[in-house]
């Protein structure tokens, strides 16, 4: 079938062929490091991770941009608000946590989330703050071709004239009539009140440190310019995809659009987007009391049953949390990892990787569709278990090789965790404990002593070890108790 992908722009799954044949290029919007992450931001993150992954598979070398946005009115708001006793106070820096040491404070807590979640780094993640020359030349080439304008008051705001450019609205499909006025900056200085800020005034309550010179006045970017200059300089001036989550189309990712085509440049063939993250139903929200962040949610379950939960919908589809969501995701998990320990064990060999099941690439070139490839997934360790039943070692293998594989392409690691474990010299001594207690169990079964089997058996149990009795003799893993 080859890949299909949902393209915001056009409002339709369309076929996916890279610009360059064999290379991807890919950006999605990352953090604004205002604060710690939540959910909504990890599950773009893991989203995109898949993406990525998936295309390496389908044999594609990607490059992959994920910006950090370390400058923003509501960074430099959240810093007056930040009091730390790790500064002292100068002529200089108050009392106070610095902008940037804010900044850095949190976009370090988005890579612990990215990392404790398998989410791979990209190939380039570069901050804002980097960057101002590169914004700096594209707010002169969108002036020089009629599509910005400096404020019309005394400051040194610069503007986009969305007026100017017949195609704004394209890619949220809305006339600028329709459209809500930019709150971006006062609209004093604006031709239009929906005009947005490409380059914003400094303010004398702004932190010291927090501007930059430019041909319109000291000042610093607006939100938008960042993305569009970032993009270009990394994937050039034309690239494959630009993803981030759902509420970003408008107007982020609109003023994107607009400003880098009316500077002169294609900018990304397709716009993906990700569904948000609900709570029973509804938006999670602080005043609601709804909210669970990773953190919360990596104290509830391991990190592989998170990141299966924060994986399993379609990736445009909303994903809603409830109380028994993550163990659902770990039993799930658990059900993948059951069968591989097994399979290692009577093939007393580690499988490697193969190719996957056909009707799992089916789902994936099918605008990546996960839950019908985990249900190809699940349906391949069942497979995988009756093949254990029934003896078929050839099989076993051929299946193991596959669950490896789509376990990889899903970034559930699954297979990792547990070589890992198995290396530990922690898992080595469990198991000569564990191993002398079933020998004694089976003693006890031997010699029909079934209370003194059973209260072996719920020791284990009492203690999160599972033992599973087959044929060929009992196997033993760690469940997690939540």
């Amino acid at each position: 079938m080859g890949q299909r992908f949902y393209d915001t722009a056009t409002g339709a799954i369309r076929d996916f062929t890279p610009i360059h044949a064999g290379e991807v290029s890919v950006y999605y919007c990352g953090a604004t490091v205002q604060g710690r992450p939540h959910v909504g931001h990890i599950r773009s993150a893991v989203v995109f991770d898949i993406l990525v992954r998936w295309l390496e598979y389908a044999g594609n070398k990607v490059t992959l941009v994920r910006n950090v946005t370390d400058i923003d009115d509501k960074i430099l708001s959240r810093s007056e608000e930040s009091y730390t006793t790790d500064f002292v106070a100068t002529d200089n820096y108050p009392a106070r946590e610095p902008w940037w040491a804010l900044a850095y404070r949190f976009e370090n807590a988005f890579a612990s989330a990215y990392a404790a979640l398998g989410v791979r780094r990209p190939s380039y993640e570069p901050r804002a703050t980097g960057h101002i020359p590169e914004m700096i030349t594209l707010i002169q080439r969108l002036i020089d071709a009629g599509h910005a304008y400096p404020a019309l008051d005394d400051s040194a705001d610069v503007y986009f004239d969305v007026k100017s450019w017949p195609d704004y609205g394209a890619l949220t499909h809305q006339s600028v009539e329709m459209m809500q006025d930019a709150d971006d900056a006062p609209p004093r200085g604006k031709k239009d009140p929906r005009d947005f800020a490409l380059w914003k005034s400094a303010l004398e309550a702004d932190p010291h440190g927090a501007a930059w010179d430019s041909p319109w006045g000291v000042g610093r970017p607006g939100w938008h310019i960042e993305c569009s200059a970032m993009a270009t300089k990394y994937l050039g001036t034309h690239f494959d995809i630009h993803g981030g989550g759902l509420d970003l189309r408008f107007p982020h990712h609109e003023n994107e659009l607009a400003q880098s085509s009316a500077a002169g440049d294609e900018f990304a063939n397709f716009w993906m987007h990700n569904g948000l993250v609900t709570a029973e139903g509804e938006k999670m929200s602080k005043s609601v009391g709804n909210t669970v962040s990773p953190e919360q949610m990596l104290t509830m379950a391991r990190p592989g049953a998170v990141r299966y939960f924060l994986g399993q919908a379609h990736y445009r589809s909303q994903l809603d949390y409830h109380p028994s969501a993550l163990s659902e995701a770990q039993t799930a998990l658990e059900r993948i990892e059951t069968f591989q320990s097994r399979a290692a064990e009577t093939l007393a060999v580690t499988a490697g990787k193969g190719n996957v099941p056909n009707a799992f690439t089916e789902a994936m070139e099918d605008d990546l569709n996960v839950p019908e490839a985990l249900a190809v997934l699940h349906a391949t360790v069942r497979a995988g278990n009756a093949a254990l039943d029934a003896g078929q070692h050839e099989t076993v293998h051929e299946y193991m090789e596959q669950v490896n594989t789509m376990v990889a392409v899903l970034g559930l690691d699954s297979a990792q965790e547990a070589k890992d474990d198995a290396n530990s010299a922690t898992y080595r001594a469990l198991d000569e404990l564990v191993q002398a207690q079933i020998t004694a169990r089976a003693q006890a079964r031997h010699a029909k002593d079934w209370a003194t089997a059973d209260a072996i058996r719920d020791q284990l149990a009492a203690a999160g070890i599972v033992v599973k009795d087959a044929a060929d003799g009992a196997t033993w893993s760690v469940t997690n108790q939540t």
